[in-house]
């Protein structure tokens, strides 16, 4: 039998916060704890305090990496994503974050981080080294993007632009991308409230699509971002 020999993490070296904040991050089974403790809390208080309820759970796909792109008005949006998947999945779901907001301070760090286990996406310095990252996560198995194509939350909840950069990261790939549209997040939890209201949640998930009869040309990117948000108006018109 061959012998084992414990190897730490690679930034075992590296301050807590220092760790959290890096990406793609080493397994920890104190967080993995922490976390699945946290999203069966977050479900259970979705289900009684928002009676929260999902359909479509069969469009998300069982095997392979996979994206979905939501309508974003909320800081509610991402849990309730999350709160959509299997428990199994939580460790493996990466809602992209804007990393000059959510990886600020050692609270939002240490949400983003542990409970959401947001990936840092730099929306305004180097968008496209993000990108490239999001397309890194997607190429290993089993991982599931979180994608808020907007870039920022709606103040009244209508659909703004998609923008392109989905449009680069699907083009010419065969990244299946789930559209979601989540109806209430914007009263239930508006700018500038510290804590959610008891206000209805609904998500709905349609079917996925692929783009990989476009390429990569600014012109595609725009067109595959357009059509992404217009099944997003689609699932939020069937509601």
């Amino acid at each position: 039998m061959d012998s084992w020999h414990y190897q730490p993490t690679g930034d075992f070296d590296k301050a807590p916060i220092e760790r959290l904040k890096n990406f793609p991050r080493h397994p920890d089974l104190l967080v993995y704890t922490v976390r699945s403790v946290a999203n069966l809390a977050m479900r259970a208080f979705l289900r009684t305090w928002n009676r929260f309820a999902v359909t479509g759970r069969e469009n998300l796909p069982r095997t392979g990496s996979f994206i979905v792109v939501a309508n974003h008005s909320s800081h509610l949006d991402a849990p309730a994503i999350l709160a959509a998947l299997p428990m199994r999945q939580i460790h493996r779901a990466f809602p992209a974050a804007a990393s000059d907001y959510f990886f600020t301070s050692l609270s939002k760090i240490a949400f983003s981080a542990v409970i959401i286990n947001a990936m840092p996406f730099d929306r305004k310095e180097n968008p496209r080294q993000s990108i490239d990252l999001c397309r890194q996560l997607l190429e290993a198995p089993g991982h599931i993007l979180i994608l808020f194509p907007e870039g920022t939350r709606s103040f009244d909840g209508a659909i703004g632009a998609f923008k392109p950069g989905v449009g680069f990261l699907t083009a010419g790939t065969r990244f299946q991308v789930v559209p979601c549209y989540l109806e209430g997040a914007s009263k239930a939890w508006p700018k500038g409230k510290w804590f959610p209201r008891p206000r209805k949640l609904r998500l709905r998930i349609g079917a996925p699509a692929t783009f990989h009869d476009k390429s990569a040309t600014k012109e595609d990117a725009i067109a595959i971002a357009a059509a992404l948000r217009d099944a997003v108006l689609a699932l939020e018109r069937s509601i």
